[in-house]
């Protein structure tokens, strides 16, 4: 079986479908999924779909290009929310995104630094979200991790490979998505070969890039099949092996998300 620890079942794209799609993910061999917080002020429409399907969980907290639309929930906010609900298994997703320079740095990483604190009190992994931001991102980790350690996710990783090796040294893992799948993602596939195996999960940031053998279509959790084929060539291990190797990492991570 596979997991998919991050995708956005809320979205508006599968409002119509989303039995269809849980359904096809359990078919296709994923038993379980996170969908994944961009806005705490939408976490119940989360809850709801968590609640409805047992095989999936979600997150709590503020995508960095809406960072300034959250500015005043606190580290406390974010803790008491994520206790709240056997069903929230993270915190985030949260970081950096210097790419479509949609909100202030420093908003973002005032957001960011809640959401750590948040992960390491309540011990969930904090999913972040990186783009063009490696420096910045590296020198938070470490920084934060000084102050006391905690969990953590580099989600859809598409960066630089001093921040995997940052990520991993700091004890986080690093998730690839459909990304990893693309003819002209050699560079990731590279820096997938050198993360350790009990650091590797699979997802699909679905509805969005979705993986190769699907490229052009809306993705959906079902699809994150293609990723961890590609993964598991790139370990030189077989499908069966790789889908083992990432959910029992992700059962690891997401210490809070029961097995169904």
């Amino acid at each position: 079986m596979l997991i998919d620890t991050h995708c956005h079942l809320d979205f508006p794209d599968f409002e119509a479908e989303r039995d269809d799609i849980v359904a096809r993910a359990h078919a296709s061999g994923v038993s379980q999924m996170v969908t994944i917080s961009t806005r705490v002020r939408r976490l119940p429409e989360l809850l709801k779909i968590a609640e409805k399907y047992p095989s999936v969980f979600c997150s709590v907290g503020t995508h960095p290009n809406s960072a300034a639309e959250e500015l005043d929930i606190s580290a406390d906010d974010l803790v008491r929310l994520a206790e709240s609900h056997d069903k929230i298994v993270a915190i985030g997703e949260a970081g950096l995104d210097y790419f479509y320079d949609t909100q202030k740095p420093e908003d973002q990483k005032t957001g960011l630094i809640r959401h750590i604190e948040a992960a390491r009190r309540t011990k969930l992994p904090l999913v972040i979200h990186s783009r063009s931001a490696d420096d910045d991102m590296a020198a938070i980790l470490r920084t934060e991790s000084d102050k006391g350690a905690f969990p953590f996710i580099l989600h859809c990783f598409s960066a630089g490979p001093e921040l995997a090796k940052t990520g991993v040294e700091l004890g986080g893992y690093v998730s690839f998505s459909g990304i990893l799948t693309f003819p002209k993602s050699q560079d990731i596939r590279d820096i997938a070969a050198t993360v350790a195996p009990d650091r590797l999960l699979v997802e699909t940031d679905a509805p969005y890039l979705a993986p190769k053998r699907w490229r052009g279509k809306r993705n959906e959790p079902s699809y994150v099949v293609n990723t961890a084929e590609v993964l598991a060539e790139v370990h030189g291990v077989s499908y069966e092996r790789m889908a083992e190797i990432t959910t029992e990492n992700a059962f690891r991570c997401f210490s809070k998300m029961t097995r169904v």
